[in-house]
């Protein structure tokens, strides 16, 4: 399938958000990367954390945890990959083509933390504005939404985990990803509008 030269970089992007720390609670509410060529933005009560983010001025990896206490917002890790350029074309193969192939083996081979197709199961998926949204259950990561996303040409992920022992619900997630990923848009206006798909439930 030709999806997969260009999503390739997907378990590479996993392998990122699974060696960086868990974020402290503290950092930045907006950061430019890439020589400035773009602004990431956090949720509300979430900040990006710089400590831990990865900008090697080709791809970024990007970590956001939440800097409010006394349980304003749910406890949550939000892990942001960009991609080299170019590397967005592949949304171009619409929606029914990228459903079908993430909830094929290949395409949930490449989205399994482990890399084991079996381990993963998608169990949901949204399109909207040129966005896809995945919900997935992952036998090493456990349940949680994934948005894949353009930027000026560069491929986006977006995923949020829950914190130990308090999972995010679905809703919680889908938010959580959904906002950042409007965020996204909003900051770098030359983009495509933001994602408006149903809401989860």
């Amino acid at each position: 399938m030709r999806l997969l030269p260009a999503l390739a970089l997907l378990p590479l992007l996993a392998a990122c958000e699974l060696s960086l720390p868990a974020l402290p609670g503290q950092g930045l509410r907006e950061v430019q990367i890439l020589d400035k060529t773009l602004t990431v933005a956090a949720p509300r009560g979430y900040c990006i954390d710089p400590a831990t983010s990865v900008d090697t001025g080709e791809a970024v990896v990007v970590l956001i945890g939440r800097c409010t206490s006394g349980g304003q917002v749910a406890a949550a890790l939000l892990s942001m990959t960009i991609g080299t350029p170019g590397s967005a074309g592949v949304l171009a193969a619409g929606p029914d083509a990228l459903s079908s192939f993430f909830t094929s083996v290949p395409g949930r081979k490449l989205l399994a933390r482990d890399g084991v197709a079996a381990h993963v199961i998608v169990t949901e998926v949204k399109f909207g504005e040129g966005s896809l949204f995945l919900h997935l259950q992952d036998q090493e990561a456990g349940e949680y939404w994934r948005a894949i996303a353009g930027i000026q040409g560069r491929l986006v992920t977006i995923s949020a985990s829950g914190a130990t022992g308090a999972p995010l619900t679905p809703e919680q997630g889908f938010k959580l990803v959904l906002e950042t990923v409007e965020l996204l848009d909003k900051r770098n206006p030359d983009s495509a509008p933001p994602a408006k798909p149903a809401s989860a439930g």
